[in-house]
């Protein structure tokens, strides 16, 4: 199992990038929540060698395909090709409420998407004519100004979040991997997210081999106090993500409909605070990860074995050097997806 890490801000992003690096991490994210997820990612690319370094997520629907195409090549390029470009659709209201950007079906849109920055890729490597048109986008102008500076790490490796079965059919079939969302438990990946990615490998002509899955869970653990203050952090965020109804039917998959419409209701009449104290012990259980760190290989091996490349693992503060670089090791003995758990040595 490959182990990554969260990048942070701008201003943190040379010093754990390296700190990821030294500590043995396979990658490090750079997530685009209240800042852009490119700008850390080239400082982590100078400040680093051997490392992979990804957004997750960037919003591909907030921006053009043309201009994520050069900004991605750029990266590929300065990074040595260990550029991973990771992203996600985000939901109606963002797109044409805070960004200001049309909104269509968006599985439809996000395969045509990626297909057209292929296009663009594929016409700066072999000088083909750019010839895109499809339904949401169209790209037919490339004069040889404007094209970027070739360069020998070829396009990079294009992984698409999701939860709902249509966006994930279409990461298996467009896309080089998928990124499970937060929100979800090991019972969605197993029973939802694996077929539908199996599905849409078939329908490009292939299957889940050499397909990334990246996935990772709400965690709290460290010291007994980080503990208590990560399980509230957490009983936060799954209340904010249940009040979404595009989640919804992951809660109803365990029986926990009712939560979020109740949830969405709250979070209409901004009671965020109250939302919170919905969120129970078995609730809890089923999104995140609650242990001390002795114990979290072992959780998360329970969680995961099996159903997922790669894990994401953020530790906590009161963690040195040493004890971060243990906890990777360990994690990485997690039977992967399509591992043969007899010889993996994971903890039982």
């Amino acid at each position: 199992m490959k182990i990554d890490g969260a990048l942070g801000t701008l201003e943190q992003a040379t010093r754990n990038a390296r700190a990821a690096q030294e500590a043995g991490y396979d990658g490090v994210w750079a997530s685009e929540v209240n800042q852009d997820p490119f700008l850390p990612l080239t400082l982590a690319a100078d400040a680093t060698s051997t490392i992979e370094l990804g957004t997750s997520i960037a919003v591909a629907l907030s921006r053009s395909p043309m201009s994520l195409a050069y900004t991605a090549h750029d990266l590929a390029r300065f990074s040595g090709g260990r550029f991973v470009l990771g992203l996600g659709s985000q939901v109606k209201a963002h797109i044409t409420r805070r960004f200001s950007m049309p909104w269509g079906r968006p599985g439809p849109q996000m395969r045509e998407f990626i297909l057209a920055m292929r296009a663009a890729w594929s016409s700066w490597a072999d000088g083909t004519p750019l010839s895109f048109e499809g339904e949401y986008y169209r790209h037919t102008l490339m004069p040889p100004t404007f094209v970027p500076a070739p360069h020998p790490y070829g396009p990079p490796r294009v992984l698409l979040a999701g939860v709902g079965d249509v966006m994930t059919r279409v990461a298996g079939e467009v896309a080089d991997g998928f990124l499970c969302h937060g929100f979800t438990t090991a019972r969605w990946i197993r029973e939802h997210t694996l077929p539908a990615l199996a599905e849409g490998r078939r329908r490009a002509g292939g299957d889940l081999t050499g397909f990334d899955v990246v996935a990772g869970a709400f965690l709290a653990t460290g010291t007994e106090q980080e503990i208590v203050e990560g399980l509230a952090t957490i009983r936060g965020q799954i209340s904010f993500y249940g009040s979404t109804p595009a989640y919804r039917p992951v809660l109803d998959l365990h029986g926990w409909g009712e939560l979020g419409a109740e949830l969405t209701v709250l979070s209409k009449q901004n009671r965020w605070a109250e939302m919170a104290t919905l969120i129970d012990d078995d609730v809890v259980e089923a999104f995140a990860v609650v242990a001390p760190p002795a114990e979290v290989p072992a959780r998360i091996a329970e969680r995961f074995a099996g159903l997922a490349t790669r894990l994401s693992f953020t530790p906590p503060p009161s963690l040195g050097a040493d004890e971060v670089r243990e906890l990777v090791g360990a994690l990485r003995a997690v039977p992967a997806l399509g591992a043969d758990p007899a010889t993996s040595g994971a903890p039982r």
